[in-house]
């Protein structure tokens, strides 16, 4: 299995892990599955859920893996996505075709100087591999560069432990593909303010592995998962200059979303 890129070579330096143990997974990624709103909850919100996604989400701030995973954003295309969350706190999240409009691969990495966006060189296109830097060290990568994806893996997990963020709970049935653990429907108590998460579905696994989610900006399910490495390597050297854009004009709207102000 290859990760699927517009210029037939892509993620396939990105994706080592495929040797590692994530070969084999095969198939076609699934069709893409209905947006919010969210499926009907199988019991009341209540604290009881709220209880659980809160001590799912604290197991997997603490949680160190590779995985890998089938996504369909909005576009209805189908892509893979490897997420890693290495041994040392570092973590990337590799989107096949992620940027530039869908014909772009794109990382976002997280280290101890801060965050990156990543391109991968291309063959026949004028991309050349290399990390610019896009913020500090625990700060959300602006929006004109942001492919969004990366948020389910670390971003609200935060949100989710914090009693105290305005989030309404239920547990629901499980999502097509998710592989055991736990689906709670996430919902805003607040029409005044901004959702501190992205409202839908997010599924778990009792270690606090994302099996799935169903969000805005797509649906993503877990494929295969191996042990973690000791820390992310780039995919390229770093470099100045500007980011990618989400948009084949390297800039404007991004084509996996709904757009929306960076959470």
């Amino acid at each position: 299995m290859r990760l699927p890129s517009g210029s037939g070579r892509g993620l396939t330096a990105l994706t080592v892990l495929l040797a590692l143990g994530l070969a084999g997974c095969g198939g076609d990624a699934p069709d893409p599955a209905p947006t919010v709103p969210s499926a009907a909850p199988a019991t009341p919100a209540g604290p009881d859920a709220r209880t659980e996604l809160a001590g799912l989400a604290a197991g997997a701030l603490d949680r160190r893996y590779a995985a890998l995973y089938s996504f369909t954003g909005q576009d209805g295309n189908p892509r893979r996505v490897v997420a890693t969350v290495a041994n040392d706190g570092s973590w990337r999240v590799d989107i096949a075709n992620g940027a530039l409009g869908g014909s772009a691969d794109v990382s976002i990495v997280h280290n101890m100087n801060g965050v990156y966006q990543c391109s991968v060189s291309m063959t026949g296109a004028p991309i050349n591999a290399g990390c610019v830097h896009v913020a500090a060290k625990g700060e959300k990568v602006p929006h004109k560069y942001d492919p969004q994806v990366q948020r389910l893996f670390r971003q609200w997990l935060p949100v989710f432990t914090d009693r105290d963020s305005a989030l309404s709970v239920a547990a629901v049935k499980p999502l097509e593909g998710a592989q055991g653990g736990a689906c709670y429907s996430v919902d805003s108590t607040s029409a005044s303010l901004e959702a501190p998460v992205d409202i839908g579905v997010y599924c778990y696994a009792a270690d606090g592995l994302l099996t799935a989610a169903r969000v805005t900006f797509g649906t993503i399910t877990l494929v295969k998962q191996v042990g973690a490495p000791d820390t992310v390597q780039f995919p390229g050297p770093e470099v100045g200059g500007e980011a990618m854009g989400m948009s084949a004009s390297q800039g404007g709207n991004d084509p996996l979303a709904v757009p929306s102000p960076t959470r």
